[in-house]
C-alpha cells in the first residue's frame, strides 16, 4: 500500500504565501512525477505543478508558486507566493509510484489540504 499526505494548508491574507507538503509512504520502489492540483467549489480538479526532471505549471500560478521535492524523503512541496483569492480550493498532492514487487507504475492520491485566500 501506497499513502500520500499532505500539510501546510490554511487561511492566509491575499499577497501572503504558504508551503504545502506531501509525503510519501508506504511500500515504495521508485517514484517518477509527482505533482500538485486543486479544485474549487463547482470546478473541477486542475493541475498546478508537476516535477520529475523538470518542472512543469499551470499558466495561472507561473511565476508565483514552485515546486520541489526531496526523493530521500519522498516529499514534494508546493511554494505558493503572492497568494490571490482565485487561489482558494483544496490542493491534492499525486505521485506516480512503482509499489515494492510491482512492474508498473500506477498514479495515487493525497486526501486533499484547504487553502483560503481572503482577507
Amino acid at each position: 500500500q501506497v499513502q500520500l499526505a499532505e500539510s501546510g494548508g490554511g487561511l492566509v491574507q491575499p499577497g501572503g504565501s504558504l508551503r504545502l507538503s506531501c509525503v510519501a509512504s508506504g511500500s515504495i520502489s521508485s517514484i517518477n512525477a509527482m505533482s500538485w492540483y486543486r479544485q474549487a467549489p463547482g470546478e473541477e480538479r486542475d493541475l498546478v505543478a508537476t516535477i520529475t526532471s523538470r518542472t512543469n505549471y499551470g499558466d495561472s500560478v507561473k511565476g508565483r508558486f514552485t515546486i520541489s521535492r526531496d526523493d530521500a524523503r519522498n516529499t514534494v512541496y508546493l511554494q505558493m507566493n503572492s497568494l490571490k483569492p482565485e487561489d482558494t480550493a483544496v490542493y491534492y498532492c499525486s505521485a506516480v509510484v512503482k509499489p515494492m514487487g510491482s512492474l508498473h507504475f500506477y498514479k495515487y492520491w493525497g486526501q486533499g489540504t484547504q487553502v483560503t485566500v481572503s482577507s
